[in-house]
């Protein structure tokens, strides 16, 4: 079988039904990669250092000849690694998809290996480096957005998880970031990617998606450590705001409900690193709340706090009086709520 050389596009549209088997080092797929790709590394960092240095300074036949080398041992492992993917996944096909970072040697040098052991194998033309151009561009076309905005407490996240659920089109920044969006945001996350990483994936949902119309949360631009690409920020701000307006204490009560059971210290932490916004005096008193067990005091006070911050934030917004459209509600209950959203807009 030849091995064939596709475009981005094609990859993208094989790679939702093939396995994609990112050849690069441990490092730079830990960096970031392709979303669900799997790492089979033909050189481990060491190695790949060192080939790179030899081709600098002893030229292409020299670095070749080091990386057999290292290939050659190798190749058994690499070829069981490939079958236990797709074993793993209980795959009937043999179509493979690889890449390294430029679509150079590395990448041909494992797809000469699949191939002659049987598979069909798809390489990337560019290689990684190519998807990374594609995922940029996607930061700056044009969407469709419908934006969900609220007060803190509002239940907006879990809103979006049922309008995701009856097949409309949502892209949950915050599930991307591993991260909740306020200073509380990162207690029981898991570690937030890379921002390379994190635009990654946001990129092939944003192109798996952009024939619909896309609900997003209203966000601050950055969530945690990550920003979001600010050509993709004026995007979003540009797009209409859906404000869903619940009463302070129906909120007060979700607020609670999240976070209340969460590790005091981890609080307590969160607490003083805004302590320059709160004030030193607010921040000693929900401090000490919080060491009290006295939760519902202690919540009533940061809610409040993010309700100014909202508001403030929100009145500086540009052309806000004709993108804002706001929709009372009386409870904290996502799926009713997204429901009379959704039929508020078909009005």
């Amino acid at each position: 079988m030849a091995i064939k050389k596709i475009t981005i596009t094609d990859f993208i549209e094989l790679a939702s039904a093939h396995p994609v088997i990112d050849v690069r080092s441990p490092g730079e797929f830990q960096h970031a990669h392709f979303p669900r790709a799997y790492n089979i590394p033909l050189f481990t960092d060491e190695e790949r250092k060192e080939v790179g240095t030899a081709y600098k300074q002893q030229g292409k036949q020299k670095a070749i000849k080091i990386g057999l080398d290292y290939f050659g041992p190798k190749m058994k492992k690499m070829v069981e690694d490939a079958e236990a993917i797709f074993d793993q996944n209980k795959l009937e096909t043999k179509i493979v998809l690889v890449h390294c970072w430029r679509g150079g040697m590395r990448s041909a040098g494992v797809a000469w290996l699949l191939d002659l052991y049987g598979y069909e194998v798809y390489t990337l033309i560019g290689g990684y480096k190519s998807y990374r151009q594609f995922a940029l561009k996607q930061m700056e076309l044009p969407y469709h957005f419908n934006v969900l905005g609220g007060f803190t407490g509002s239940a907006k996240t879990e809103m979006l998880h049922f309008i995701q659920a009856i097949t409309h089109a949502v892209i949950d920044l915050e599930g991307i970031a591993n991260h909740k969006g306020s200073a509380f945001g990162s207690i029981g996350q898991r570690a937030q990617p890379s921002q390379e990483m994190f635009e990654n994936i946001l990129a092939l949902q944003l192109y798996q998606q952009n024939h619909h119309s896309i609900w997003i949360e209203d966000e601050s631009q950055r969530i945690g450590n990550l920003n979001i690409p600010h050509p993709l920020w004026k995007t979003i701000r540009s797009s209409p705001l859906y404000f869903i307006d619940i009463p302070f204490e129906h909120r007060l009560q979700f607020i609670i409900q999240q976070y209340g059971q969460l590790d005091k210290i981890s609080l307590m932490e969160a607490t003083q690193r805004i302590e320059r916004r709160l004030g030193p005096n607010e921040t000693k008193i929900i401090v000490q709340y919080l060491m009290e067990d006295k939760i519902n005091e202690a919540f009533l006070l940061l809610l409040q706090y993010y309700d100014k911050t909202y508001t403030t934030a929100l009145n500086k917004r540009e052309g806000l009086a004709e993108l804002m459209h706001s929709i009372s509600l009386n409870s904290v209950n996502p799926d009713e709520n997204a429901q009379s959203l959704l039929a508020e807009i078909k009005k």
